[in-house]
């Protein structure tokens, strides 16, 4: 092409592209001041749920090295799968070195739907292996139980709250591998409800049974493995533990942003919301009060022949507003409490699980059945023990505020949450 052609034609388009370019890369410049970097070190992306590997995930990419040559006893139920819904119990079982040999199953049984006392042993069709209950004749592994096991191993999921027993079992079998000198390995799993939440009342050594082993809060704020370690140490336990962490969990998630598979962890947690709920109110139920068992919405409605569901849930919806509204509702549960009775009471709409504190609407709701009716039975042993001290029994026979309650739980978890630090795993 001729150069004056050139010249004339292209060299003013030239000129106007390269000044534009010049401006747009100025633009993202002056954008990019003050706006955070994303660097390698960042550990999720934003926005986007973080992946967690399990436990029994970590295991396996490491080769079960641990578990080379031993034979191993298994504490399990059907929440021991990996992140691929695969069951633990036949990862171990066709595990290359490794040889289990015995399995061991807390409350619900080994597959978790079973609502009865006196759990029997059972074999597992699966593998022929024998099933020892653990909540049954006995709640802890027997001399017999653990003769041929060289290490013993705990992958259940719990729930968060000091009251499920799954979390006793563990203790009482610590405290027997400890005995023997069997190594207790922990297959660490995400605390549901955050593990950055702690509320609720301590539990006082007086009331301590089944159902509160150590003196914790009712919503604790630890993964089974820091809660094992917490045991461990405070309790005396002197067990050989070992934990397998996670990778890819960090304390201020919930159990959905995981991207784990949900199985329900007993017959009446179905939902992450009834775990939230369950985490403080489940002590009511040891009252004659209906938690919603025998319902499709467990621990997410309360009621009873006796109340005036629209009084009450005017009078929650009036005093606390904090991530949930209160619903009048009947019901009729056909099971437990008041089974097949009709109940008014309230439903629990969680509005914003991040703010909502169990704890508060526990002793606010207690407070407003108390006021309500006088037919409402709180007297009672197993209230006290699964409250885990007679700070709120107290309370209601002296009409005290819920401020002051609440404050005095408030106290006594500020001093855990300082115990608890160097016992946690994760940020």
């Amino acid at each position: 092409m001729h150069p004056k052609i050139f010249s004339k034609r292209f060299v003013p388009i030239f000129s106007i592209q390269l000044h534009f370019a010049w401006i747009v890369l100025l633009v993202v410049i002056v954008g990019s001041l003050g706006r955070p970097q994303e660097t390698a070190a960042l550990p999720f992306k934003r926005d986007e749920p973080q992946e967690t590997l399990v436990g029994i995930d970590v295991l396996a990419q490491r080769g079960f090295d641990i578990l080379q040559g031993k034979r191993v006893g298994l504490i399990t139920n059907q929440t021991g799968i990996n992140r691929e819904g695969r069951s633990t119990i036949d990862i171990l079982f066709n595990a290359p070195g490794v040889k289990l040999v015995s399995l061991y199953s807390p409350e619900h049984g080994i597959r978790g739907t079973e609502e009865r006392e006196g759990i029997p042993d059972t074999v597992d069709i699966r593998t022929g292996l024998p099933v020892y209950s653990l909540y049954g004749k006995v709640r802890r592994p027997t001399e017999e139980m653990l003769q041929n096991v060289d290490v013993l191993i705990y992958d259940i999921q719990d729930v968060g709250a000091r009251y499920y027993t799954y979390t006793t079992t563990m203790a009482y079998a610590m405290e027997e591998a400890a005995r023997r000198r069997i190594p207790f390995v922990i297959l660490d799993r995400p605390n549901p409800i955050r593990g950055d939440i702690v509320e609720g009342d301590m539990l006082v050594d007086s009331l301590r049974s089944f159902v509160g082993y150590f003196s914790i809060p009712a919503r604790y704020g630890l993964t089974i493995g820091e809660l094992a370690r917490y045991y461990n140490d405070v309790g005396h336990i002197g067990a050989d533990l070992i934990i397998i962490p996670m990778k890819g969990w960090k304390r201020s998630m919930w159990f959905d942003e995981t991207k784990l598979p949900w199985v329900n962890p007993s017959p009446n947690i179905r939902t992450l919301t009834q775990a939230i709920l369950y985490s403080s109110l489940c002590p009511l139920e040891a009252t004659n009060l209906s938690v919603g068992r025998g319902t499709d919405m467990p621990f997410e409605v309360y009621g009873a022949p006796y109340l005036n569901g629209k009084a009450l849930a005017d009078s929650m919806n009036a005093s606390y507003f904090a991530g949930a509204h209160f619903y009048p509702i009947e019901f009729t549960p056909a099971a437990s409490t008041f089974k097949g009775e009709k109940c008014y009471g309230v439903r629990i709409e969680v509005t914003n699980r991040n703010i909502i504190r169990p704890a508060e609407i526990l002793v606010k709701l207690a407070q407003a059945i108390h006021k309500q009716s006088s037919t409402w039975e709180y007297h009672s042993p197993g209230f006290e023990r699964l409250l885990g001290s007679p700070t709120l029994i107290h309370a209601l026979d002296q009409n005290e505020c819920p401020c002051t309650t609440i404050a005095k739980f408030q106290e006594r978890d500020e001093e855990f949450m300082k115990t608890r630090e160097k016992y946690l795993l994760y940020k």
